[in-house]
């Protein structure tokens, strides 16, 4: 029976919440979902070692990656740009880039200097890298046994730790892991402690989440089916993922025992949360097959090979290659004994994965690593793939822009050889190609993108986060509030105690040296600490600072230091300034209330909220004289357009206070934008900040 709308809908709803921040599609050298001949399989590309040639030079540039090897599977790496041929439907093309790449691990290492990823930058810098790989580890537990799951960590642990280089990028993900959050690393420990953690989830379909609660008591075979889009669209986001990063050679390395199109009657339980209840057949011999279930099977499989379609196709559009590997290894069936499956079905089945996952590899150019106990062979050959190729590129004589498949061949003059290339890609629509040539629309004002880049750079790496602040103080002078929060480790990261904030030294100077203030918060090291102890205040004249944070460990070891250069404002000179926003984070308006009735409380220094919060935001505005200027506040969107009015209050002259529910708040940035203005004169200032789960 096929699925029922509401199934469907579902099924889109979970996919649509993973692949959310997508970004658009590239055309370049666009790859195709037509099947591959066995003997064909290729996988796509990575940027070149040496030079920096740019990948495109408009919609209608096509970049192929060309692995070449001889009888021996060794790569040829000294042919010659007139040594290839390259036709698109079968006309003549010119090659006008020509590379060869080649990562010699061992030889570079020692000249090549490698960089901890901290931030996005950091990450899409070192991802452009010639001698830089980039893999994507997919740990699909929706689709690996309990048990297999264990099996498979050694060979992936040795591959982190054998096969990869320091210079290699690798981000883990799961089938709910959000575009958004597949952040690559070079820290090889906090990989393997992923792995390590890897349980499978095969047929086993008690919720784990709020997601999965939505559907667990659906049918097994229900239930069966989301799962396959949920992990089907995690893979298409991570394909975008890549895309996004570069152009040349990337792979998904997929750990998986493949797609299931029907259950057997003795799984298909009613109720999927509950194996068993309500199934007549559950662990019991094999009934015999029927028209009725040849019938669901044959319509199962053809709607699963248009979902996986969908998939070839942003994975080739995104020069992305997959390479599954069934940790089941040398596989002899797909259920357990005490399952009940008889063995006709049961090996109709195992072969019906298997396909899937061959299927994924031909059809996107990479390799399935199955049916084989020893996986590291077989990883050692995704290394291999990524590290010796040709990159060609040539502009289509052509310059399609009717939103078809055009085919690709490459072909070497000289004999004997292997080639392996993309097979084609898709063209852009008209449509698509009058917006890639259309005029840039403006961007958000200068203000707004200052903002959000402030907001920007992710933790992730960092020990502590900081937020510094300035208001008027005593005498004329500026005052300055530094306060710091500790930052937990990443999920799947093993963090040593020495590796967490415990204090930090705080020292600012004038650019001539002149020390103004130094001092630690807290004062002095403890296991446990408040707000208060992580906040320091301290007077300075306007003028340039220097602001040095070194963070130290339990022990007084130095785990981390930043410096930041501050133009200290000078309040009793402008006709209107603003104090910098403080932000303070509650669940309830009790929580609220207990800051508005401190006029000292601690603000955060944290820009990223889930929906069940709720904002205070204070400021202060100043003149030199005269009647308090007034202040307004509106909630805008990451490009800078106006959402809302926001209501602002004054507990005393000069003074601003607004709260902001974030309930009813999508996932994104926003910005609060609060204005002063007098007759003579007005200041703003923004505050970005990220609203999350």
């Amino acid at each position: 029976m096929r699925p029922d709308s509401r199934t469907v809908t579902l099924a889109l709803v979970l996919v649509a919440v993973i692949a959310s921040g997508t970004p658009g599609r590239s055309q370049g050298g666009q790859a195709t979902a037509q099947p591959l001949p066995q003997a064909e399989t290729q996988q796509s590309g990575e940027q070149p070692e040496r030079s920096q040639q740019p990948i495109r030079s408009g919609i209608n540039f096509v970049s192929v990656d060309v692995i070449v090897t001889d009888g021996k599977g060794e790569p040829v790496l000294d042919l010659k740009p007139e040594d290839f041929t390259v036709t698109e439907d079968g006309k003549p093309q010119t090659v006008e880039s020509f590379t060869v790449v080649k990562i010699d691990a061992v030889a570079q290492d020692e000249n090549r200097p490698t960089t901890a990823i901290r931030t996005d930058y950091d990450e899409e810098r070192e991802a452009t890298r010639a001698d830089v790989r980039l893999f994507v580890l997919f740990l699909d537990d929706y689709h690996v046994r309990r048990g297999n799951d264990m099996a498979v960590r050694k060979p992936l642990v040795e591959f982190v730790q054998n096969q990869l280089d320091p210079a290699d990028m690798v981000a883990v993900m799961y089938p709910l892991t959000s575009v958004t959050d597949i952040h690559f690393t070079r820290n090889r420990n906090a990989t393997i402690s992923a792995i390590q953690g890897f349980q499978g989830r095969k047929f086993d379909y008690q919720p784990r989440n709020a997601f999965e609660e939505q559907y667990a008591y659906y049918p097994a075979a229900t239930v069966e089916r989301v799962r396959n889009q949920v992990t089907m669209g995690a893979l298409k986001a991570a394909a975008v993922r890549l895309g996004g990063l570069r152009e040349g050679r990337k792979s998904i390395i997929f750990i998986s025992e493949g797609f299931t199109t029907t259950l057997p009657a003795q799984l298909n339980d009613p109720v999927a949360a509950m194996p068993g209840r309500g199934n007549p057949v559950a662990r019991r011999p094999s009934p015999g097959t029927d028209m009725i279930n040849e019938r669901e099977n044959m319509i199962n499989t053809s709607d699963m090979m248009t979902d996986m379609r969908d998939v070839f196709d942003v994975a080739n559009r995104q020069n992305t290659s997959i390479y599954p590997v069934d940790p089941r290894g040398l596989a002899t069936g797909e259920y357990d004994i005490n399952e009940g499956v008889g063995m006709t079905v049961d090996r109709h089945h195992l072969a019906a994965s298997l396909d899937t996952l061959r299927t994924l590899a031909a059809n996107t150019d990479g390799r399935a690593i199955i049916n084989r106990n020893d996986l590291a062979t077989g990883m050692r050959q995704i290394i291999r793939d990524s590290s010796a190729y040709y990159l060609l590129g040539y502009n289509s004589s052509q310059s399609p822009t009717d939103g078809r498949f055009h085919e690709i061949r490459v072909r070497v003059n000289r004999r004997g050889l292997d080639v392996r290339a993309r097979k084609g890609y898709w063209a852009v629509t008209a449509e698509e190609a009058a917006r890639a040539n259309a005029p840039a629309k403006p961007g958000p004002p200068t203000a707004v993108t200052s903002a959000l880049n402030a907001i920007a750079e992710p933790d992730r790496g960092r020990p502590a986060r900081f937020w510094i602040g300035t208001a008027k103080g005593e005498s004329g002078q500026t005052r300055v509030t530094f306060t710091w929060d500790p930052i937990a480790a990443a999920p799947g990261t093993v963090a040593t105690q020495s590796d967490q904030a415990s204090r930090v030294m705080i020292t600012a100077s004038t650019p001539d040296g002149t020390q103004l203030f130094q001092g630690r918060a807290p004062g002095t090291a403890g296991e446990t600490s408040t707000a208060d102890d992580r906040t320091v205040r301290f007077d300075a004249r306007p003028g340039q600072v220097q602001l040095r944070m070194v963070v130290e460990g339990p022990a007084g070891q130095v785990i981390d230091s930043v410096t930041r250069e501050l133009t200290l404002p000078d309040f009793t000179q402008v006709q209107v300034a603003l104090a910098t926003p403080r932000v303070y984070r509650g669940r309830t308006v009790r929580d609220l209330a207990a800051v508005r009735s401190n006029p000292e409380a601690v603000p955060t220094p944290d820009r990223e909220f889930s929906r069940v919060e709720r904002l205070l935001v204070r400021t202060e505005a100043y003149t030199p004289g005269g009647a308090p200027p007034a202040i307004t506040a509106r909630l805008l969107n990451r490009s800078g357009g106006k959402m809302a009015d926001l209501p602002i209050q004054s507990p005393q002259a000069g003074s601003g206070e607004l709260e902001l529910p974030l309930s009813s708040l999508p996932m994104g940035d926003y910005l609060i934008e609060i204005n002063a203005a007098t007759e003579t004169g007005s200041a703003q200032e923004l505050v970005a900040f990220k609203v999350g789960r």
